[in-house]
């Protein structure tokens, strides 16, 4: 699902309730939580979307490899990556035994 069809899926959702939602709304509603999302995991070190998942900063330690092309060894350096911990609800409904 892309940023259109959740915005369209928002739309139809909310059209049957007393909130009337634009798709211009739903997508600026998007923008607006990637936009916290970035400022909060650069401050913070962590974003959560309660029952869905969070987000956590994590640093990856500088470590040896070899180049794929010449066999060269090198040195990774050290970065900073975002891991995802998903919700258990969320978890447990794709885990469930087919």
């Amino acid at each position: 699902m892309d940023k259109a069809d959740l915005c369209t899926h928002m739309v139809r959702h909310f059209a049957t309730s007393r909130l009337a939602l634009r798709r211009a709304d739903a997508r600026e509603f998007l923008d607006e939580l990637r936009r916290l999302c970035e400022r909060k995991l650069v401050e913070v070190g962590q974003f959560s979307v309660p029952g869905v998942a969070k987000l956590v900063v994590e640093t990856r330690r500088a470590r040896k490899g070899r180049s794929p092309v010449t066999g060269q060894a090198i040195v990774i350096p050290a970065r900073r990556v975002v891991r995802a911990r998903i919700g258990k609800k969320v978890r447990e409904a794709v885990e469930r035994p087919i």
